[in-house]
């Protein structure tokens, strides 16, 4: 993997995150718990390259986001889309989703992330917010999405580093 800057980047980040997905991988004692994600955001905030991403309050992802400081967005060729649906079908609390995808991970960063990625954001989280009811401007969100009340955190992070393969 080689370090550039996000502004290289020459994919279409909304379509790598939307279409494509990517792993959201947060450490898990010594090992990490990778997450499947398609909502999320990339920009600027606070005069910083940031994300966004979503957690629904039920993840065992969420309280991983919560313990620690930086997380990893990785983004796969179409050939890992079978690891990604085992990630985000299956809950890190009953499956070492690591071991059932073959998926590498590395653990040179602040984040753990995947030696199998073609890109990898390292984010530090810098704010959290809960995705409240009451925050709707349309009323057909909180059914389409929300009917079991199982609302989404969002995670404001800065990007502080961007890998890709070499």
């Amino acid at each position: 993997m080689k370090e550039i800057n996000i502004r290289d980047v020459k994919e279409n980040v909304v379509k790598l995150l939307a279409d494509n997905w990517a792993l959201l991988t947060a450490k898990d004692g010594e090992g990490c718990n990778p997450m499947t994600v398609s909502w999320g955001g990339i920009g600027a905030l606070w005069g910083k390259d940031a994300a966004t991403v979503y957690v629904r309050e039920s993840r065992y992802t969420k309280t991983l986001m919560d313990n620690e400081t930086h997380f990893s967005l990785c983004f796969f060729s179409e050939a890992h889309k079978d690891s990604l649906k085992i990630c985000g079908a299956k809950s890190g609390r009953d499956y070492d989703k690591v071991k059932e995808t073959g998926l590498t991970p590395v653990y040179d960063e602040k984040a753990p992330y995947f030696k199998e990625a073609e890109l990898v954001l390292i984010c530090r989280k810098r704010a959290v917010q809960l995705l409240d009811e009451s925050s709707f401007l349309d009323d057909e969100i909180m059914p389409k999405w929300y009917s079991d009340h199982d609302m989404h955190y969002i995670y404001f992070s800065e990007i502080e580093k961007v890998l890709i393969s070499d």
